[in-house]
């Protein structure tokens, strides 16, 4: 298997993206193709002990001239920096020179070049972004997290349809819980948009179990929540807040008062580092783009070397799953449904 790691993508690239890189060739054993300015990952490679690259651990460098940055216009970066790591990494995987693609950096020059180079799965009519969110049980799968900003019922039933998946072929699960994010449990609460989504859900074959609130995310009752990628996003950024603010708050508080509570800091220290991995992003290391024709998992930007490497690790994983045949094999089977006419009582409230 080779996985293309862009390796100027990132806050940090392409130091952090080159540790990242050599963790997971280490660990997975799979070969790993970093594309990006030659010298500079020569030279971080030096640090770690790979001098001679592919006989040292299965890595190997695509040189790219351009970087498209951060503040790129995705469009725009896409066409006017044709010889970017993003670029050249995506067409790897486009000629079947390569498996999959990870990057933490621009994401939505990613998307634009996802949708440019791998193209659409026939039968998808939107991409969506896939997220892991941690919870107090299973891990859950929040789609879209912002690929789209507005999204029709149809979109959102496909959705679900790749969500549901990526969740059975990354967690193991036969029947992911599906449940549609609303402003109630109730299937009288909503929108226009809900409303006629809950009815293509309710005839999709998929286990769907109904509406879900925001604040029901992180029971992990629900598997897979589906919404539009507006939504999405700040449901997402809301969480990575709140993780890190959690965090903060716990160490903030015990420097308070390091005396008295010295003795329960050494008890807890162990119940406090589970916490932090629990909700701490670095574990997921990326979300998936669903509905190109090629695996492609998008990084956090300030993802540190762990997070990149976790990211690798489920680039692979959705390769050795064969994803992208499952969901060609699943959306066909929603393909006949249409979009209900519905009403929308009391204005959804």
């Amino acid at each position: 298997m080779k996985i293309v790691v862009d390796a100027m993508g990132g806050d940090a690239a392409p130091s952090v993206v080159v540790n990242g890189a050599v963790d997971a060739a280490r660990e997975y054993g799979e070969e790993i193709l970093l594309v990006g300015n030659k010298p500079q990952i020569v030279e971080e490679l030096k640090r770690y002990g790979c001098v001679r690259c592919r006989r040292d651990l299965p890595i190997k460098i695509i040189h790219a001239e351009d970087v498209i940055t951060m503040h790129d216009s995705p469009v725009d970066a896409y066409r006017k920096k044709p010889n970017s790591s993003i670029v050249k990494g995506m067409k790897l995987v486009a000629e079947g020179c390569a498996d999959g693609f990870f990057s933490a950096g621009n994401s939505g020059a990613i998307n634009a070049a996802a949708h440019m180079i791998l193209k659409r799965i026939d039968g998808v009519a939107r991409p969506a972004i896939a997220a892991i969110l941690p919870t107090l049980t299973n891990p859950c799968i929040v789609i879209d997290v912002g690929a789209n900003v507005d999204s029709k019922p149809k979109n959102l039933l496909q959705f679900a349809v790749m969500g549901s998946v990526y969740y059975k072929n990354l967690f193991k699960v036969e029947k992911p819980k599906v449940g549609l994010l609303s402003i109630g449990e109730e299937s009288s609460k909503g929108n226009e948009l809900t409303f006629s989504t809950y009815k293509l859900l309710e005839a999709s074959g998929l286990n769907f179990l109904g509406n879900v609130e925001g604040r029901d995310i992180p029971k992990g009752d629900i598997n897979v929540v589906v919404c539009d990628g507006f939504v999405g996003n700040i449901v997402l950024k809301l969480s990575e807040g709140i993780a890190s603010f959690l965090v903060r708050l716990i160490k903030d508080e015990m420097k308070k008062s390091p005396i008295r509570i010295m003795t329960a800091a050494v008890i807890l220290k162990s119940v406090f580092k589970h916490i932090k991995k629990k909700i701490d992003y670095d574990e997921c290391g990326g979300a998936q783009l669903l509905g190109v024709n090629g695996v492609c998992i998008i990084g956090h930007g300030s993802s540190n070397a762990k997070a990149i490497k976790n990211g690798i690790g489920v680039c692979i994983e959705s390769v050795k799953n064969n994803i992208i045949e499952n969901i060609k094999v699943e959306i066909a089977k929603v393909s006949h449904l249409s979009c209900p006419i519905v009403a929308v009582p009391n204005g959804g409230n």
